[in-house]
Parts: C-alpha cells; structure tokens; sequence
C-alpha cells in the first residue's frame, strides 16, 4: 500500500479552500513549510465537459509539488474521468470531496450529503481507483448532523475501496464552520482503519496541531482558515513537531514584504485588475490583529485600484 504520509517532507498540509487555494497561495505556504498543497475544489463535470474557466485550477509549477488535485461530483464514472484529465496533467494525488456543506454543491448530490449513501461513496472511490494509477483520498465530515456521526463507517468503506487516506474534518456537514471540532472523531477514524488520517478542523495556532495529533494518533494535519493572513503557521507546526522552540512570526518588515510577494504572484497569474479584486480579502487577513489595523481594513475595503491600496498599504506599515 502506498504510504501517503511517509512520502511527504512533513506532516503540516494546507486544506483546500475554495476562492483561496489557488497557485500564488499555495506557494506562498509552501515557502514557509506546507508539506502537501491542494487546489479548491473542482466541478468533475466541469473538467470532462471543459467549462469555462475550470483548467484554471488547474494551474501550477515545478515548485508546485506535490499537488493533490480535489475534485467533487456525484458520478462515479464522470469522477472517473475527471480523475484521469487531473492525472495526465501531473498531479500527485487526487482527492474527492465529501464534506463539502455548501447548499449548491449539496443540492447537485456532491459534497458532504454523499456521506449518506455509504454504497455510492464504495462506487466512487472503486471508479477512481481503476482509472488511475495515483493515491486516491477523500475528505469527509464527522457526519451529516449529531444524529449521523458515521465517519468511521464512511472511513472504512474508503479504505475497503482501495483509499489510499482519509482526511476527517470534525464538524457535521450542517454545521458548517461554526461551532467547534470534534476531535474524539478523528480520534475513533484513526482507530478503526490502517490507512494514514489526516486530521481537520481548529488548527489556529502551531499548538493545536501539535495537541490534536497527541490527542487522536492521525497521522497528519490539515490547516484550513487557520492559514489565512497567517502562512507562517506551517513553520511554526513543523518546529514544534521537530522539537524546536516555536519561532515563526514574521517581523513587520518580513510581513509586508510576504504581503507584496504574494501580490505580485496574484497579479502575474490573474492580472491586475482580477489581483486586485482576488487580494483584497488577503489585505484584509494578513494585516488583522495588528495595531490599528481596523481602520485600515475598514479603508482598503472602499478602495478600487491597485495605486490607492499600494499606498494605503506602504503607508500603513510605515506608521507600525
């Protein structure tokens, strides 16, 4: 059996984000330790079908690697075929979602509501596996709500099917990303199956990656929007899983010169105007917590053009 966590130079993974994990992204977490990096999700039958835009996702580099590709879908036999266009692209690895709980992917079957078809989900993962040759994971939900917790039912019928892992995100598919994570799930996944489980949900901080590995035995973790405004946190996880002192901060200068390099990587693949549109979000993140970054926020927000939030940017770091 292949042995996906061995492979990886680390065990600190970068979840995928949708309208975040986008190449520039990825690298940016790469550089500072991420140890495997995954697109967004994406449309299986946008891949087979070769709607507008969906290629794009597919986006990456020689520095891009390993790259798991996710992809979401509720036919086994268009999965399939997504699978083999995202392998003969390069991809490292393909992962399927199942725990997505976001309504239009759920009302399409996709997502996390294949979590209630235990038979379609053997049907899936079996489909994916004869039709290419690569580690084949899924990324599930504790259960679709507290009366469903069936991620241990889901997680063998995965590895039955031939998954090569199994990521666990520990909230129920309704209730989105509120609330808390349970941990104990991750924890009774990694007890009932033999494949690595990579565990999901509240890594805020390099310590909770450590105490959750301490806590369920998973194999690996997965930072999801603990990584935004904050891509540091892959160092600091790897110091502390290596036993070095947490040292991963950047200083104020450091910060704005990560914030520029990844800005300038957002405009080199989407242009300048789509850059500016796409980063906003990342101003916003990167700059949160700082001294008196709420107005700052508040103002780059009305801004429009790439000149006025340069400047509004330089000029913030400067008064730090």
């Amino acid at each position: 059996m292949f042995d996906l966590i061995k492979a990886l130079p680390g065990k600190a993974i970068l979840s995928p984000l949708a309208g975040i994990s986008n190449l520039p992204f990825r690298l940016i977490a790469r550089s500072f330790g991420c140890a495997l990096a995954y697109t967004e999700m994406i449309s299986a039958n946008g891949l087979v079908r070769k709607t507008d835009n969906t290629y794009e996702y597919l986006k990456t580099c020689a520095e891009d690697k390993p790259l798991g590709v996710q992809i979401f879908g509720s036919s086994p036999q268009l999965l399939a075929e997504a699978a083999r266009i995202v392998a003969g692209r390069g991809a490292e690895l393909i992962d399927i979602n199942m725990g997505c709980p976001v309504k239009k992917v759920i009302k399409s079957g996709a997502g996390a509501i294949l979590m209630k078809d235990p038979g379609l989900v053997a049907c899936i993962i079996s489909s994916i596996k004869k039709a290419v040759s690569i580690p084949v994971t899924i990324k599930i939900r504790s259960g679709w709500n507290s009366s469903s917790i069936n991620a241990v039912e889901i997680a063998r019928i995965a590895e039955d099917s031939g998954a090569d892992a199994v990521s666990v995100h520990g909230r129920t598919a309704d209730q989105g990303y509120s609330g808390t994570a349970d941990w104990k799930v991750i924890a009774a996944v990694k007890k009932a199956v033999h494949i690595p489980v990579i565990g999901n949900g509240d890594i805020w901080q390099p310590q909770d990656a450590v105490d959750m590995m301490a806590q369920t035995f998973c194999d690996a973790v997965m930072v999801g929007r603990g990584s935004l405004g904050n891509p540091w946190i892959f160092k600091g996880i790897n110091q502390l899983l290596t036993g070095v002192p947490a040292d991963f901060m950047p200083g104020l200068s450091s910060r704005h010169e990560i914030i520029e390099k990844h800005w300038a990587m957002e405009t080199a693949m989407c242009g300048s105007f789509a850059a500016v549109k796409n980063f906003r979000k990342h101003l916003l993140w990167y700059t949160k917590g700082l001294e008196g970054s709420s107005r700052f926020r508040n103002h780059i927000s009305s801004l429009r053009d790439r000149e006025s939030m340069q400047g509004e940017l330089d000029k913030y770091f400067r008064t730090l």
